[in-house]
């Protein structure tokens, strides 16, 4: 197996980890997204606002998100990504 193929699988494994997580507790997509809202509501969507929404997502959720971006898996990252992308658009609709 070729070293892009592992951190393929490895990737897919996180995600699928992070996905059965959700599954368990869907509460916790309502509680990303409303804490996603208030940080970006009030200080748009740069670098700091992401590392805030991960620490807050990781004290009051069941899951856990690395304090730094530098220790974020694939799955961390396209989290937070995709919860930004779904409050700037909900924001652009208003």
């Amino acid at each position: 197996m070729s070293s892009s193929e592992i951190q393929k699988t490895r990737i897919i494994n996180e995600l699928s980890g992070f996905i059965k997580k959700l599954l368990q507790d869907p509460s916790v997509l309502e509680t990303s997204l409303d804490i996603a809202r208030r940080h970006f509501a009030s200080n748009g969507p740069d670098a700091d606002v992401l590392a805030a929404i991960a620490n807050e997502i990781s004290d009051t959720t069941s899951i856990h998100i690395p304090d730094t971006a530098e220790d974020h898996s694939e799955a961390d990252r396209l989290f937070l990504e995709l919860l930004k992308e779904v409050v700037l658009e909900e924001q652009a609709l208003y």
